[in-house]
């Protein structure tokens, strides 16, 4: 039984490097994999398109989220959420435990912006329940993320039980991290970098992190070890840092 799992979010800024200067993507795929994490929320997954297709001899034949996932997690989901005439992209859950059920919902609270939240259920082996994950990235405007994540509360309260272990992850843009707290307390979770350190993670520019826009937030689980991926490396890799995060599952919830 995997009482324990390590989890992983990222957003990969469709694997390209700040200002599209290099395809960035096999890099990536050797950063997650050294993690080693059980689950993996990406953000910013291209999964076509032709220009940068045309330009980088390395881009996947398949789609970033299955070149990603490749021999290492066995299942994955993609959300498209935004689309245009050169192709889309979206949020992906990367997962070495079975994917039971996934959907896309869209959340996006203007015109300009496309976005969706990725629920997924997985059946880690011998627990009692499915697990539900949350893959999300939210708007660049304050009014605009209130709106998604009351959209997110209302989906869990209706449609995730109350009783369910459940970890939303991604890129919240949330620099003031009001709303993220807000969001937190209605749905009984905590975000794990807070519970563990004090205060959620500095995770943007990777290189020299100082605003905290990544979080992971839980329910259901005891946090045992957080931390922050970032340094000068990551200026040939994303332009938001890794956070990974070792958690617990809790017999009943707190």
């Amino acid at each position: 039984m995997h009482h324990t799992l390590r989890i992983a979010t990222f957003n990969i800024h469709k694997g390209v490097t700040h200002l599209n200067a290099r395809f960035a993507l096999h890099h990536q795929r050797d950063l997650l994999r050294k993690l080693q994490a059980d689950i993996v929320f990406l953000q910013e997954v291209r999964e076509e398109h032709t220009p940068h297709r045309e330009r980088f001899s390395a881009w996947p034949k398949f789609g970033q989220a299955e070149y990603l996932a490749d021999a290492v997690w066995p299942d994955f989901s993609y959300g498209k959420n935004s689309v245009y005439p050169t192709g889309h992209h979206g949020n992906a859950l990367l997962s070495k435990f079975p994917i039971i059920n996934s959907s896309n919902v869209d959340i996006s609270a203007h015109s300009s912006e496309q976005r969706g939240m990725l629920h997924s259920e997985i059946n880690v082996p011998g627990w009692d329940q499915p697990l539900h994950t949350i893959c999300l990235h939210l708007g660049l405007f304050a009014q605009w993320r209130r709106q998604q994540l009351m959209a997110v509360t209302e989906f869990i309260q209706t449609k995730v039980p109350a009783d369910a272990p459940l970890i939303i992850a991604g890129d919240f843009n949330d620099w003031g991290m009001r709303t993220g707290r807000l969001f937190a307390e209605q749905l009984n979770m905590h975000e794990v970098f807070e519970r563990h350190t004090g205060k959620p993670a500095r995770s943007f520019p990777s290189w020299l992190p100082l605003l905290r826009l990544d979080r992971i937030y839980a329910r259901g689980f005891h946090v045992n070890q957080v931390e922050v991926h970032s340094g000068a490396q990551f200026i040939k890799i994303s332009d938001h840092a890794m956070l990974s995060a070792t958690l617990t599952r809790t017999q009943k919830l707190p």
